[in-house]
C-alpha cells in the first residue's frame, strides 16, 4: 500500500524554525511519507535554518527575487505550490503561521481539494493592520484549513469563536519551544558557539549587560523603525549596557539603522544570526527587545524580559503572564521602560521570573500523532498519543 505523504510547505526563517521539529519528527514516521517543500522565500535565511537542522528540501521552488513585492511572491507561490501539488498528491499539506508562503500554499491546496494541517493556527490581534500582512494571512490559512493545530487554549478559543468545529482543533503548544530545546541541547552537547561569537564580536566578552534588539515589521518601517533607533541612541548613551541589534537584511531596514545608530560607541549593528548563534545571544542578552513574534514565545524560557516593539500582540497570553510588555515604537516609552528594567533590580527580577504558557517541548510529538492517527490509522496505536497541552 502507498504510503500517505504529508507535504510540509516554508518559505522563511521564522516557518523553518517552527517547522524544524516537526520535520524531523515525521520522518522518523514510518507509515506517512514526508516531502519538504521550500518556496525559499527568504533564500539565505531559509538555508541558514536548514543547515543548523541538518535538514535538506525535497524540493526547492527557489522564488525569492530582488525587490519581490507582496503580489508578484504570492502569485508565484500559488502558481508553483500547485504544480507540486499535481506532481506529489499529498494528503496533506501543513503549512506554518502567517507568511505569504504560508497563505498562498493553503490557497492553492484548497483548489486542489488537498486537506491542510495549519500549525500555530489560531493566533488574532483583532486589527487586520497589525500586523500586516501577517494578520490577513493567518486568518486566510484558518479559513480554508481542514486541521488546526493551536499553541493555546486562546488560540483554541479563537478558532471556536470563529466557527470552527472543536473536533478539528489540537491544542498543542508551540514549536518554537521544540526547536528552542533541541538547539539548547544541541549546543551544549557540541559547544563552539560562545567561543565564534567572542572572537567575532568581542564587546560580547565580560559581564555587561547586553540589550538585544530586533525589528523589521513592515508596518514599523520609516517612523517607527526612526523613533525605535533614538530610543536605543538614548539608552546606550545613559546606560552602561551594550546594545546588539542583528539589522534584518531588507534595504529599508538597514537604512534607517545606519542613518541614526552608525559611529555610536555602544552600539553594534551585525549581520542576522544563524539559529544557534541567536539563540546564545538571547541566553546572554539581560532584556530583549522586539517586533518579533516568535521571541515573544522563546524568550521567557530563557528567563528575559521581553519588550514588544508593537501596539498589539496575538498572543495576549504572554501580557497576562507577565513575560512581555508591549511598548509600541514611542521613542520616550521604550527608553523609560528599558531603563527602568535595567535601574530597578526588584522590578527586573519579577519580569524575569515568570511562567512561560507556550508549551512544554513535545508540540511536534502531539501533531505527528494526530496525523499518524488520521492518515495512517491502521499503524496508530492510541497509547503512543499525548494529551492535548493544558
Amino acid at each position: 500500500m502507498t504510503q500517505p505523504t504529508i507535504l510540509i510547505v516554508v518559505g522563511t526563517r521564522p516557518e523553518a524554525i517552527k517547522m524544524a521539529p516537526v520535520i524531523h519528527r515525521l520522518r522518523r514516521e514510518a507509515h506517512l511519507r514526508t516531502v519538504v517543500c521550500a518556496t525559499a522565500q527568504h533564500r539565505q535565511m531559509l538555508d541558514q535554518v536548514f543547515a543548523n537542522f541538518e535538514i535538506k528540501a525535497d524540493i526547492d521552488l527557489d522564488l525569492m527575487r530582488a525587490d519581490q513585492n507582496l503580489t508578484s511572491l504570492t502569485a508565484n507561490v500559488l502558481t508553483h505550490v500547485g504544480r507540486v501539488l499535481a506532481e506529489v498528491k499529498p494528503a496533506c499539506v501543513l503549512v506554518h503561521g502567517d507568511t505569504t508562503t504560508a497563505m498562498a500554499s493553503s490557497l492553492a491546496a484548497f483548489y486542489a481539494n488537498v486537506d491542510i494541517g495549519h500549525v500555530e493556527a489560531g493566533l488574532r490581534t483583532g486589527d487586520l493592520l497589525q500586523p500586516w500582512p501577517e494578520e490577513f494571512n493567518r486568518r486566510a490559512v484558518d479559513l480554508v484549513s481542514t486541521h488546526y493545530f493551536a499553541p493555546t487554549r486562546q488560540a483554541q478559543h479563537n478558532l471556536l469563536a470563529e466557527g470552527i468545529s472543536g473536533e478539528s482543533i489540537l491544542v498543542t503548544g508551540n514549536t518554537v519551544i521544540d526547536a528552542l530545546l533541541m538547539t539548547l541541547d544541541h549546543t551544549r552537547r557540541h559547544g563552539g558557539v560562545a567561543a565564534a561569537l567572542h572572537a567575532r564580536y568581542p564587546f560580547l566578552q565580560g559581564d555587561s549587560r547586553v540589550v538585544l534588539v530586533t525589528g523589521h515589521r513592515r508596518e514599523n518601517h520609516e517612523y517607527g523603525l526612526a523613533s525605535l533607533c533614538r530610543a536605543l541612541k538614548r539608552i546606550a548613551a545613559d546606560t552602561s549596557v551594550q546594545v546588539v541589534y542583528p539589522v534584518h537584511p531588507n534595504p529599508n531596514v538597514q537604512r534607517i539603522a545606519a542613518s541614526v545608530l552608525s559611529g555610536v560607541d555602544n552600539v553594534h549593528l551585525i549581520a542576522p544570526l544563524d539559529y544557534p548563534e541567536f539563540v546564545w545571544l538571547m541566553r546572554r542578552s539581560a532584556i530583549i527587545l522586539t517586533d518579533s513574534g516568535g521571541i515573544q514565545e522563546e524568550a521567557p524560557s530563557l528567563g528575559k524580559p521581553v519588550l514588544v516593539l508593537r501596539d498589539v500582540t496575538e498572543r495576549p497570553e504572554a501580557l497576562e503572564a507577565g513575560t512581555v510588555t508591549l511598548v509600541g515604537t514611542d521613542e520616550h516609552r521604550i527608553y523609560d521602560e528599558c531603563t527602568r528594567l535595567l535601574k530597578d533590580e526588584a522590578y527586573y527580577r519579577d519580569r524575569s521570573t515568570r511562567r512561560n504558557p507556550f508549551g512544554d517541548g513535545r508540540a511536534s510529538e502531539r501533531i505527528a500523532s494526530f496525523l499518524r492517527a488520521r492518515y495512517a490509522p491502521e499503524h496508530h496505536s492510541a497509547s503512543l498519543g499525548l494529551p492535548a497541552l493544558s
